[in-house]
């Protein structure tokens, strides 16, 4: 099938950038949220986002303004069923979206796709949420999704090669490098960032180096473009303890155990860039 119209279900940092990649290639979007305040940020983000790119001369006002013109908001999930592709972004809190799934399934058109952006929740348990298990897929995009080039594809037990293959060409479409992977707890590149992340906060706990001198030395000798504890506290610490449980629980492995440090510091609620508070100090 051909993809031509778009459904996003969360406004926040992964929903709203994955709403501006389509738009500014030219599908329509529609952006859902519960909060009609929430839809008003992503918005805003869009604007902002947008603007920055005219500034850097890589794009005309005209084509600024159409982008904007093809998002359309609304707190009502019906606004969504006529939608090829509709992608969920919400919370990386499995109960929340399988009720969001169910919810999906039951307003999306026949044949349309249903897609996730989560980064370890079990696709096939999602896709059991609704009548159409085959057309269920992940779509994990990365932050910030309009900059960031790669999308992984998550297969379910019953995907179907019609919609692997719709949803990795309208990937491509977008701009993006699509990798397929198997559907494991953190999939692909989880699997492996998440235990590096894990295990620099163990190496500053441990008073191996200090964070910058940690953070430099993956940036000068790993040729990485921003050092994992600076990483940590842009993704939030509350978020990264998570992805590390679901690692540890589904793995049963010591070797994904959470830093002792990561656990207590979201205790304290110092949660990274977004508290003012991580590894680093932020205004």
């Amino acid at each position: 099938m051909s993809i031509q119209s778009i459904g996003v279900i969360g406004a926040g940092t992964m929903g709203n950038g994955i709403a501006q990649a389509f738009a500014v290639a030219g599908i329509p979007v529609v952006m859902v949220d519960i909060a009609q305040a929430a839809l008003d940020r992503g918005m805003k983000t869009v604007y902002g986002s947008l603007t920055r790119i005219v500034q850097k001369q890589k794009m005309t006002d005209a084509d600024k303004a159409a982008a904007l013109g093809r998002i359309k908001t609304s707190t009502e999930m019906s606004a969504m069923k006529d939608c090829d592709l509709l992608i969920e972004a919400a919370t990386e809190n499995v109960d929340i979206k399988l009720k969001l799934f169910a919810q999906i399934e039951a307003v999306a058109k026949a044949g349309a796709i249903i897609a996730s952006n989560t980064s370890s929740i079990s696709i096939t348990k999602l896709a059991a949420a609704t009548k159409r298990p085959a057309q269920v897929i992940g779509m994990h995009f990365f932050n910030p999704v309009p900059v960031m080039a790669l999308v992984e594809l998550i297969r379910g037990l019953e995907t179907s090669d019609e919609t692997t293959a719709a949803v990795e060409e309208v990937s491509k479409k977008i701009g993006k490098s699509p990798i397929k992977v198997r559907n494991s707890p953190g999939f692909a590149v989880n699997r492996i960032l998440i235990p590096m992340l894990n295990e620099a906060i163990f190496a500053f706990s441990e008073g191996i180096a200090t964070a910058q001198e940690i953070d430099d030395g993956m940036r000068l000798g790993c040729n990485h473009p921003i050092g994992p504890l600076a990483l940590c506290d842009m993704v939030g610490l509350d978020v990264l303890l998570g992805a590390v449980n679901v690692l540890c629980d589904s793995f049963k492995d010591s070797k994904y155990r959470p830093a002792p440090l990561l656990v207590e510091m979201v205790e304290a609620g110092h949660l990274g860039r977004k508290t003012g508070r991580g590894f680093y100090h932020y205004k």
